[in-house]
C-alpha cells in the first residue's frame, strides 16, 4: 500500500539535498561552494485511522494535517456491556 493521504492526496515527493562549504561573502568569506547534491525524499506524516467513510467504519491512511483540519470523522464509541444471564 502506498503512502498517500485519503483526503488531501499528499504523497512522497522527490527532492535534492545540497551540501555546501565555505563562508558567505557578506560574512567576509570568498563565497559558499556546492560540494555535493544527493537525492532525498520528502515523506508526509501518514497515519492509519478508523474513520466513517460513506456511512461505514473502515481503516484509512490520512495525513496528520487532514486530522488537524477536521476532515476525518471518527466512529462513535461503542457502549458495550456483556449480556446478563436471564435464566439464572
Amino acid at each position: 500500500m502506498s503512502r498517500v493521504c485519503y483526503f488531501t492526496g499528499k504523497r512522497t515527493v522527490a527532492g535534492r539535498s545540497i551540501s555546501r562549504r565555505g563562508k558567505a561573502k557578506y560574512l567576509g568569506g570568498v563565497g559558499k561552494k556546492v560540494t555535493g547534491i544527493t537525492k532525498r525524499k520528502f515523506k508526509p506524516n501518514i497515519q492509519k485511522v478508523r474513520a466513517v467513510v460513506d456511512g461505514r467504519v473502515c481503516r484509512i491512511k490520512v495525513s496528520a494535517k487532514a486530522i488537524r483540519m477536521g476532515l476525518v470523522q471518527k466512529p462513535p464509541k461503542r457502549d458495550y456491556r456483556p449480556v446478563e444471564n436471564a435464566a439464572g
